[in-house]
């Protein structure tokens, strides 16, 4: 359907749509994916689209449909590889971001930022926002669990838990319009923070996507993946197990090494771990890995080309992530459409398009781990559920889930939306209590 025909059914003209967030990261991640993404379909199709994210200067990049706005800010004291814009003006916004904002001028808004960009939405939700002709509509997008990152980086306990619901459900749901969110897993942190408001408001599931023009089991050849193997050390009969992703601490990689510890007591066959990708955890699995299986893991770096990113998917033997707290998954959607068997934990946003018919999950445990890696390798259904997983791939294709992302956005301004959400908060007092 062309995009004039998808604005009639939205009801309405062509809006602008401001987004803004902190999660981005010009070489890697999933949120700045998402974002590419949605650039990319908007400049298709004529819709204006700016995008506000920081950097290390003050930057504006100019295309015929969409901007992309850079604001200088420092780097992050938890994760050095990304910078957040912080908040220097009352009422907890950044000049630059204000003067951005009332430039364009949007129709909509939407923030993907958790701790500092979000206080934009209450500042106009209030009337403390000063400089635009109308209202625009406020939209919260939700790439992650605030609670899963207090565990990760501050604190596991009961209080942080405690103190992560309490700030969604006040300093964070509140603040907007609507809210829209990549999985099941992310969701149901929204539900918890829906419950007991005097305006009602919906949350909308929405999947993230993979570019099937890029990442195809056409990729693999005999060649390419004897070539990986023996610049891992190996040779033409080896077995590649691959990563792909951050070296974060969210992502649970001592499991990687766990369960690949154990598969190398299946002395039948030569095994090769591949790890793609830099991070905060590099330096330490390097050594774990030396200490503990000398030259049988092969650390790759950041693989900066998306054709060479997309034949190392396409050219291992099995695809593994181990982050059981994945708000969606990318990478492991990716190699699914690389045709690539693809083992993961058996709980989090992963399942949001993972299961049993097209891939191996597993508890995320280093025997149970192991057994998956087994099984996606030797099989007696593996090609089957190769099948099933390029199917999976084939219906997540990155232009339509996009277009369908700006068409909601489009409703949202347009007449609130014609599409249910997938729930809605509860009733309550102003206190926060369920009527």
């Amino acid at each position: 359907m062309a995009f004039g025909e998808r604005l009639a059914e939205c009801g309405g003209a062509a809006m602008t749509s401001l987004h803004l967030t902190n999660a981005w990261h010009a070489k890697s991640g999933g949120i700045a994916t998402y974002y590419r993404a949605l650039l990319e379909a908007a400049e298709q199709d004529g819709r204006r689209m700016v995008l506000v994210v920081p950097g290390e200067h003050d930057t504006c990049q100019q295309n015929k449909h969409t901007r992309i706005y850079t604001v200088a800010a420092p780097l992050t004291r938890m994760n050095s590889g990304y910078r957040v814009i912080y908040p220097n003006r009352w009422p907890g916004v950044h000049h630059r971001v204000a003067e951005i904002v009332r430039q364009e001028q949007p129709d909509l808004i939407e923030v993907c930022d958790k701790y500092c960009l979000h206080y934009l939405a209450g500042a106009i939700r209030r009337g403390l926002f000063s400089g635009l002709e109308k209202r625009p509509v406020l939209v919260g997008m939700s790439c992650e669990r605030m609670d899963d990152n207090l565990g990760v980086y501050l604190t596991k306990s009961r209080w942080g838990r405690a103190f992560a619901q309490w700030y969604m459900k006040w300093i964070y749901f509140a603040f907007f319009d609507h809210h829209v969110t990549v999985s099941h897993h992310t969701a149901e942190e929204l539900r918890l923070a829906s419950r007991g408001h005097v305006r009602e408001r919906g949350i909308w599931i929405r999947p993230n996507g993979v570019d099937l023009t890029r990442f195809s089991a056409a990729h693999r050849h005999p060649a390419q993946h004897t070539r990986l193997a023996q610049a891992a050390g190996g040779n033409p009969e080896t077995r590649l197990v691959l990563y792909a992703g951050r070296l974060a601490p969210e992502k649970n990689l001592p499991l990687l090494l766990d369960a690949f510890e154990r598969v190398l007591r299946d002395f039948g066959h030569d095994y090769r771990l591949l790890i793609a990708g830099d991070g905060l955890e590099r330096a330490a699995l390097e050594q774990a890995a030396e200490a503990r299986f000398p030259g049988y893991a092969h650390f790759l770096g950041h693989v900066g080309g998306r054709e060479e990113l997309a034949r190392l998917y396409a050219n291992a033997d099995v695809f593994v992530h181990t982050n059981p707290a994945e708000p969606f998954g990318i990478a492991p959607l990716e190699a699914m459409a690389s045709g690539t068997p693809l083992v993961a934990p058996d709980r989090g946003g992963i399942t949001s398009f993972a299961h049993a018919g097209n891939a191996w999950l597993a508890p995320p445990e280093p025997e149970a781990f192991a057994a998956a890696i087994r099984g996606a390798l030797q099989g007696p259904d593996r090609e089957q559920r190769i099948a099933q997983a390029l199917a999976t791939a084939a219906a997540l294709d990155w232009p339509v889930v996009a277009r369908q992302y700006l068409d909601l956005y489009q409703q949202f301004v347009a007449h609130g939306s014609t599409i249910e959400p997938d729930f809605r908060s509860t009733p309550g007092t102003w206190l926060g209590s369920e009527v």
